[in-house]
């Protein structure tokens, strides 16, 4: 991180491909050349949030909906130099703040074991009984 200030986050944040998989391939490896994530949040989301730190992109969440009452966190990351300074807890509260000012009345996450304290914790995700098919498996 460039700055000693807090990363501002915002939502709906102006955002370019080569920024956003730059992030996601810093957290989480490579992205496909030809994968056009930005297209698919403006044709998509409901939202996003972005997190910035000197100019540069630190964090980023996307918010899925149905269109009427639940909204949907989806590839929330930070940076890894920015982890653990509450970027990815601020991620989420405006992402919730997103999707309340859209009339939505629930915010759904599906997360690993191990970001549980995160989720649970740091955000106030209450945990509940849910459900998945792997479509990909062989039946």
């Amino acid at each position: 991180m460039t700055t000693t200030s807090a990363p501002l986050t915002q939502w709906r944040g102006p955002i370019d491909q080569a920024e956003l998989c730059s992030l996601l391939e810093e957290a989480w490896g490579p992205v496909a050349d030809e994968e056009d994530i930005v297209g698919r949040l403006l044709a998509h989301s409901l939202g996003w949030v972005t997190a910035r730190d000197g100019g540069s992109l630190v964090g980023f969440v996307n918010v899925a909906w149905d269109g009427a009452l639940h909204a949907f966190l989806l590839d929330t990351v930070v940076a890894p130099a920015a982890r653990r300074t509450g970027v990815g807890s601020r991620l989420v509260a405006g992402a919730a703040e997103g999707a309340r000012a859209a009339g939505c009345h629930w915010l759904h996450v599906d997360f690993e074991p191990e970001l549980r304290v995160f989720y649970v914790d740091a955000c106030g995700f209450a945990s509940t009984a849910a459900g998945l098919v792997d479509l990909t498996a062989a039946r």
